[in-house]
């Protein structure tokens, strides 16, 4: 998107170092936010096909069943593949917890560097992700 600033909202504001570096910071911590929220959703992903796989489990009526390890498939007892969804399903609960928290993080900073910056150039800059 090309945007043209108005003459109204240029301003002569100069970049002096401490900018420069909000400027950098922002771009990087907007980087690792898209990487993360993209993070984020796959592990939204892997949480319910996890939770569809045990309630699939509930009702199969084997005693043995495929598992997943690697690359490979192995036969295990239904008991225990359940424990290790469970085991796999409190894992992805945890990084969902975290990437969540540090999402959040990301923003609250990245809204404090867009404030400063926003009060020193006012519409001279973009910082719209």
């Amino acid at each position: 998107m090309n945007r043209m600033l108005d003459r109204k909202d240029e301003t002569d504001a100069e970049v002096n170092w401490d900018d420069q570096c909000k400027i950098n910071t922002f771009s990087r911590l907007n980087q690792r936010l898209q990487y993360r929220k993209g993070y984020l959703k796959e592990k939204k992903l892997e949480k319910e096909s996890i939770e569809d796989i045990t309630e699939e489990l509930e009702l199969i009526d084997e005693e043995r069943f495929f598992y997943k390890i690697g690359d490979i498939f192995i036969m295990l007892p239904i008991e225990e593949v359940k424990e290790r969804l469970e085991k796999n399903q409190n894992e992805v609960d945890k990084n969902v917890d975290e990437l969540e928290k540090e999402i959040s993080k990301l923003d609250c900073y990245m809204e404090e560097l867009k404030s400063d910056l926003y009060k020193k150039f006012g519409k001279a800059i973009n910082l719209e992700t």
